[in-house]
């Protein structure tokens, strides 16, 4: 059997529209557009167009759905120019692909999302072919946002978890990604995908949503609390690690009791223009490192930095640099002290 190489990602592809604002206004309030650009958006859009900026020397490929809408050609359009095989991103007769109204504070980049769903409501377990695909590593995204996948199976509790099952079955590491809603699913959803998952990615709120444990106090972070949580996340049967991001860094815990810590590049705040897409962009530094075999604290690193990166741009993937600028930036700014 020839060796495997390459990402396979798959979920969410949204086309974002970001607006940038002077201030966030309260209901019935007004607050000014100063101007608007438009981006990927969605998981493996994301994924695959940060992989792609930072020159990984594997292939990258996608699945999912998209409408027949000037925005699905965009999505293709975008592929094409970054060597994205975009074979299986199929389209939905009559569904729009999906986007999201990106609204961005001019100052500090916070930002906050309205979605429409569109063709990504109907991506199901028939749109995923592994037999022809020779990826390394399948990436899923974002579940909690894949109404199809996050649906109940009898067999598996979800049909995400169904799909990550047949993932490994066809020889893939597998990797998910959750999105952060504020909703009380998290762990009906999670939880039965996680022992067919080698690579689990949440935010320290996702975190605390799936194991029911919270982690800030005061928006202060629990580091203790962070680890209870994952204590019991990764008795849901996690296969490799179980990876959390979160304002002042991440780390990783691993089956035998692992536990590493990498704190976050200390970006001065001025340069900060937008955060879309900081989750999405730690996670292809994190997956360029599996792929590639990087031990655990350098691919911690990688993530991090990667995540950095993206500040500097408005969109998700827009200041994404090749993979030994975005550690230089490391190097540069330092990392914050916390732990």
């Amino acid at each position: 059997m020839s060796v495997r190489s390459g990402i396979l990602s798959g979920g969410n592809w949204i086309v974002d529209k970001i607006k940038f604002i002077d201030t966030y206004p309260q209901q019935d309030a007004l607050a000014n557009i100063s101007t608007e650009t438009i981006g990927n958006g969605g998981s493996p859009f994301n994924v695959l167009m940060d992989l792609a900026k930072l020159q990984a020397p594997f292939p990258l490929s996608g699945v999912g759905l998209i409408g027949a809408d000037a925005e699905g050609e965009w999505i293709r359009k975008q592929c094409q120019s970054h060597q994205i095989d975009s074979s299986q991103i199929q389209v939905h007769p009559t569904a729009p692909t999906s986007y999201t109204d990106v609204m961005t504070v001019r100052t500090g980049g916070r930002r906050t999302f309205f979605h429409q769903r569109g063709a990504n409501a109907y991506l199901d377990l028939e749109n995923f072919n592994f037999s022809n695909n020779h990826s390394k590593i399948f990436h899923l995204g974002y579940l909690l946002l894949l109404d199809r996948l996050d649906l109940p199976d009898e067999n598996y509790g979800t049909v995400a978890a169904h799909l990550l099952r047949k993932a490994l079955e066809a020889g893939f590491q597998t990797s998910i990604d959750v999105v952060s809603e504020d909703s009380e699913r998290f762990s009906k959803i999670i939880t039965p995908t996680l022992p067919y998952v080698d690579y689990c990615i949440l935010n320290e709120f996702e975190l605390g949503r799936t194991a029911g444990v919270e982690v800030r106090h005061q928006n202060k972070l629990d580091i203790e609390a962070l680890k209870k949580a994952a204590a019991l996340i990764l008795t849901k049967g996690i296969r490799k690690w179980l990876v959390v991001h979160f304002p002042e860094g991440a780390c990783a815990f691993g089956k035998k009791g692992e536990y590493i810590f990498q704190s976050r590049v200390k970006v001065p705040p001025a340069d900060i223009v937008s955060s879309v897409g900081a989750g999405d962009a730690f996670a292809s530094g994190f997956l360029y490192a599996m792929h590639e075999e990087i031990a655990i604290d350098q691919a911690l690193r990688y993530a991090v930095c990667a995540a950095a990166s993206s500040l500097y741009g408005a969109g998700a993937s827009d200041a994404v640099l090749p993979l030994a600028e975005v550690l230089d930036l490391g190097k540069k700014f330092g990392f914050l002290e916390f732990q």
